[in-house]
């Protein structure tokens, strides 16, 4: 249940390039690097984190005001599936202010985002001092696909109380759905908006403290009490769910003229707060919720009884759900107690569905979402500060890991204990909250904390392009 930012402050600008060891002129003798396991190991005294910069093709940081709890990427018409640098993205996000009154939507763009493809295994050739320069951004810099620093454009919305979560129309992204703290779930056409970003060419500074009073397109009330659970249909335009902390859930038709038909009675299962919710990426009358009562429920809209099946899934509340759209058997869920599963939903009537279990994380899931590109690989956020890519068709390969070893011509200081399935782990975060991967962007992941946003796209992410939109 852990997903609130309460008592937050403004976000201030931070100089990033301090974590990645500025200080090589220090005449302290170096010491072979060493993976640090958050939760295992301990700072001593004087000792510091470093960032290592060659573990990124791309990585930077911004912040838009006030922390936002939630938000989406939009998609673009720049590219089915990009590769080359620099980017652009689009995204919507919800703040959590200190005052109810200074809450807004803000919708925002990213562009000149800089990287650089790296080699998997690091070249070891040439002159030992080589490492540190190459690491070093400004040594980068020169071969890096684009120059400068990224340059960001901010819309506002004004929102009346804080933006639980909110979501972007897969089909028409300008259309966006909030749950509000006070109980109301709104639809919003920001068009105007994300037109404005796309022909200025100016930054943050021009125009960044207006906020626009415009009316939401629609506004329920219906539901007895705030929540955190909506999704839009991939499959039906337009068609959206929503669930409150009283653990109802009301399903959304779309009629003409920009309305929707609520359901007056409500989708009851769970005995607990509704957490979560997501379609079925193939069926048109297909969703899942999760709830702090532990169990993922699929429904069926079409049937006289719609809940066609409960599943105990973790041994504490259920966070968040994520469908993979490349394999629709896949169901993937993140607990209170730091645990994620995958589901096989094929198996669900044999009585046991869970094919995958990991307890890495020790602290509460905030966040869980499958690749777009690649159907075995899913990142994970949570509450230790902890962002990790896993791609679960992974095993343990010995003589790999000896040939890898010799390339490097040193000891590789990486814990034995680690799960194979693990690809990536980012940190530097405080209080994440929600990730998403960048559906035209192979390798890009978005993600919020409590002190802003990060845009990453770590090395050893190798995604293969899918043969529908090669």
């Amino acid at each position: 249940m852990v997903r609130s930012l309460k008592n937050p402050k403004k976000a201030k600008r931070k100089n990033k390039q301090a974590k990645k060891g500025e200080g090589s002129s220090d005449s302290v003798p170096s010491l072979p690097a060493k993976v640090w396991q958050p939760g295992v190991d301990k700072l001593e005294e004087g000792e510091e984190l470093q960032c290592d910069a060659s573990a990124y093709n791309s990585l930077h940081a911004f912040h838009i005001g006030w922390p936002c709890l939630s938000f989406d990427v939009l998609r673009d018409s720049l590219g089915l599936v990009r590769t080359e640098f620099p980017h652009s993205v689009y995204c919507v996000a919800g703040t959590q202010a200190e005052k109810s009154s200074w809450n807004s939507i803000g919708i925002f763009k990213l562009s000149n985002i800089s990287g650089k493809r790296r080699d998997l295994v690091p070249d070891k050739t040439g002159d030992e001092n080589t490492d540190m320069d190459s690491d070093s951004s400004d040594s980068d810099e020169e071969e890096e696909a684009g120059s400068g620093t990224p340059v960001l454009q901010l819309r506002k919305v004004f929102h009346e109380g804080c933006v639980n979560r909110i979501r972007a129309m897969t089909q028409n992204p300008h259309i966006v759905a909030s749950w509000g703290d006070t109980g109301h779930v709104q639809v919003w056409d920001i068009s105007s908006h994300i037109n404005a970003l796309a022909e200025s060419e100016s930054d943050l500074s021009h125009g960044a403290s207006a906020v626009s009073n415009q009316a939401p397109l629609f506004k329920f009330g219906g539901h007895k009490d705030e929540g955190y659970a909506i999704d839009w249909s991939p499959c039906v335009p337009g068609k959206l769910v929503s669930g409150d902390c009283r653990n109802c859930i009301h399903l959304w038709e779309p009629t003409s003229g920009a309305t929707w038909n609520v359901s007056a009675k409500s989708y009851i299962g769970h005995t607990a707060s509704v957490e979560d919710l997501q379609w079925s990426p193939t069926e048109d009358t297909v969703f899942a919720s999760c709830s702090v009562d532990r169990n993922i429920i699929i429904w069926d809209t079409r049937m006289d009884n719609p809940l066609a099946a409960a599943i105990t899934a973790h041994k504490a509340d259920v966070n968040v759900i994520s469908w993979n759209k490349l394999a629709s058997c896949m169901l993937a869920s993140g607990s209170d107690d730091g645990t994620f599963s995958i589901q096989d939903l094929r198996m669900v009537k044999d009585g046991d569905s869970v094919v995958a279990h990991f307890d890495y994380h020790k602290h509460p899931i905030t966040s869980i979402e499958w690749s777009p590109h690649e159907a075995s690989t899913l990142a994970v956020s949570s509450s230790d500060n902890q962002l990790t890519i896993w791609d679960l068709s992974l095993e343990r390969d010995e003589e790999e890991e000896a040939e890898f070893k010799t390339k490097m011509k040193e000891q590789v200081n990486a814990p034995t204990d680690l799960p194979p399935q693990l690809l990536f782990v980012h940190q530097g975060q405080k209080d994440l909250k929600e990730l998403h991967w960048h559906s035209q962007i192979p390798g890009m992941v978005v993600s919020t904390a409590a002190d802003g946003f990060n845009i990453l796209m770590p090395s050893n992410i190798e995604n293969a392009i899918p043969a529908n939109v090669a």
